[in-house]
C-alpha cells in the first residue's frame, strides 16, 4: 500500500502561513493584490477563476477580476495588463487559459512585467530559472507546489531517476529545470516518445501530466516509485480522474497523489504564495 499524498493537507498548511504573511503585510499598510484576466466563458476556467478569487479574499489578498467577452481585441487585453504593470495595488497578474485562438498568448504572456508574473512563464523568469540562477523570482505555480510535495514527504531529490510525462511551459519543462537544479538526473518525455514505456518503469520518481484519462497503468511504473498525476480529467461518467490509474499503480507504488485532493491543492495555494511573494520582492527592492 502506498502512502497517500494529502495535497489537501498541506495545502492548509501553506495557506495558513500565507495569511499570516499577508496579515503582517497589511499591519504595515500594503496589502497584496492579484489581478486575475479572464477571457470567454469557458465553464472550467470560470470555476478556476471564482475558485482563485474566493481563496485570495478568504486569506485577506485584494483580488481583481477583468472580464472580456471572447471576441476581445489583443491591443485591448495588452492595454489592461499594461495599466495593471502600473498599478501599484496589484502584485500579481494571472492571464487565465486557454485564450481563444485569434489571441496571441506568447504576446499577451510577455507583456507581463516579470515583478508581478505570479505564473513564471515570462522568458525573462524562466531563464533565470533555467540558468539556476541565485535571487528573488516567479517560477511556475504547480511545479513550485510538487516541489514543496518533495520537501514535506522527504523525497530524495538528489540523485534520483526522475522521469516527466508532460513537456508542457506550465508544467514539465519547469520542472525539469527545478529537479535538476536540485541535483536529480531527469528524462523529460511525451506521449509519442518511442521508448516511453521502458523509461517510466525505471523511474524512482515518475510525474505525468498528459491530459489522458488513465494513461499510466501499473505495468508503467516500477515498484516502490514515487507518482505525481498532474492530470485533471473527466470520464464519461461525469467523475474526475487523473492521468495515472490509481487503483491499478497504488498497490504498487511507495507514494502516489490522489485525483482530486492532491497536485491541484498545492497549485492554488503556490499561487497564493507566490502573490505575497511578489509584494514582499517588490517592496524590499529585491530581484
Amino acid at each position: 500500500m502506498a502512502i497517500l499524498i494529502d495535497g489537501k493537507k498541506l495545502a492548509k498548511q501553506v495557506n495558513q502561513q500565507t495569511t499570516a504573511r499577508a496579515a503582517g503585510l497589511i499591519e504595515k499598510g500594503v496589502k497584496p493584490g492579484i489581478a486575475v484576466v479572464l477571457v470567454g466563458d469557458d465553464p472550467a476556467s470560470q470555476i478556476y477563476t471564482r475558485n482563485k478569487h474566493r481563496l485570495a479574499v478568504r486569506m485577506g489578498l485584494k483580488s481583481d477580476l477583468y472580464r472580456f467577452p471572447t471576441d476581445v481585441k489583443q491591443s485591448t487585453v495588452l492595454g489592461t495588463i499594461k495599466e495593471l504593470n502600473n498599478d501599484d495595488s496589484i502584485d500579481a497578474i494571472i492571464v487565465q487559459e486557454p485564450l481563444p485562438d485569434h489571441l496571441d498568448a506568447v504576446a499577451i504572456t510577455n507583456a507581463i512585467s516579470p515583478a508581478k508574473d505570479v505564473d513564471g512563464l515570462h522568458p525573462a523568469n524562466l531563464g533565470k530559472l533555467f540558468s539556476n540562477q541565485p535571487g528573488h523570482y516567479p517560477v511556475a505555480c504547480t511545479p513550485r507546489g510538487i516541489m514543496r510535495i518533495f520537501s514535506y514527504y522527504q523525497v530524495p531529490l538528489t540523485g534520483a531517476n526522475v522521469v516527466i510525462v508532460g513537456r508542457s511551459i506550465l508544467v514539465g519543462k519547469p520542472l525539469l529545470a527545478l529537479l535538476a537544479n536540485a541535483n536529480a538526473t531527469v528524462t523529460i518525455a511525451g506521449r509519442h516518445t518511442t521508448n516511453l514505456r521502458e523509461l517510466t518503469s525505471q523511474a524512482d520518481i515518475l510525474i505525468v501530466a498528459t491530459g489522458i484519462a488513465h494513461f499510466i497503468g501499473k505495468d508503467d511504473v516500477k515498484p516502490g516509485a514515487v507518482v505525481i498525476d498532474v492530470g485533471m480529467d473527466r470520464l464519461p461518467s461525469g467523475k474526475l480522474t487523473g492521468d495515472v490509474d490509481f487503483a491499478a499503480v497504488e498497490p504498487v507504488a511507495k507514494m502516489i497523489t490522489p485525483v482530486p485532493g492532491g497536485v491541484g491543492p498545492m497549485t492554488i495555494a503556490s499561487l497564493m504564495e507566490q502573490t505575497v511573494d511578489l509584494a514582499e520582492w517588490r517592496r524590499n527592492g529585491q530581484k
